[in-house]
């Protein structure tokens, strides 16, 4: 695939998406990810970009840059952070506290451009990418690996059994629903709507 970004694209983006200030580290996020896209993504469907690139800014908190969950500075910090929510009863879908250390002393939390967590997922995105996040889970933070995940994992259904292609292919664009790709329908109307921004920009 070939989608290239023009100085207007950023343009359309700084004044719509971030404020009139777009610093270069989330320049460098934004080119990673279409970077990924050029070699990975298989269509030339600016939607389904348009989609991928609104999930990170959302998942990122719109730094665009691979975060941890809790957006911590090092992965002790996010394991106290979340232990702390779950002991104060604030992750009521959490079962099995998934960032604790396991006996290798690796913990299995949420990181990248979209919040990869529990090392069965770990595993899926090591085998589809060729890339060993098992034995350095921390891999997932690097930033053409962390493009890749997202891709990969939103072109194919790696998250959620849904892909990019049930909800942009054709006449069909459906910008609420394909939040279901990575987390339900949380947010679905916000990320929806990014990403529409995110389209016009790719469009000027």
């Amino acid at each position: 695939m070939n989608v290239p970004l023009k100085q207007e694209f950023f343009n359309h983006l700084r004044q719509q998406l971030f404020g009139g200030r777009l610093t270069q580290v989330q320049v460098d996020g934004i080119n990673a990810i279409v970077a990924s896209w050029n070699r990975l993504g298989k269509t030339d469907d600016k939607r389904q970009l348009a989609y991928g690139l609104a999930t990170a800014f959302h998942e990122t908190a719109g730094r665009l840059t691979p975060v941890r969950e809790t957006l911590a500075a090092s992965d002790d910090q996010a394991i106290a952070r979340l232990d702390r929510a779950f002991e104060a009863g604030r992750l009521p879908q959490v079962k099995v506290p998934y960032w604790r250390k396991d006996a290798d002393g690796r913990s299995w939390l949420g990181r990248g451009f979209v919040q990869l967590t529990f090392k069965r997922n770990y595993q899926v995105m090591s085998d589809a990418l060729g890339v060993d996040l098992i034995t350095d889970p921390a891999r997932a933070m690097e930033l053409e690996i962390s493009a890749d995940i997202l891709v990969v994992g939103m072109r194919d259904g790696l998250f959620s059994g849904r892909k990019l292609g049930d909800y942009f292919q054709g006449e069909r664009a459906d910008w609420r629903n394909a939040r279901r790709i990575v987390n339900g329908l949380d947010r679905a109307d916000v990320v929806a709507g990014h990403a529409e921004v995110i389209l016009a920009a790719l469009q000027a």
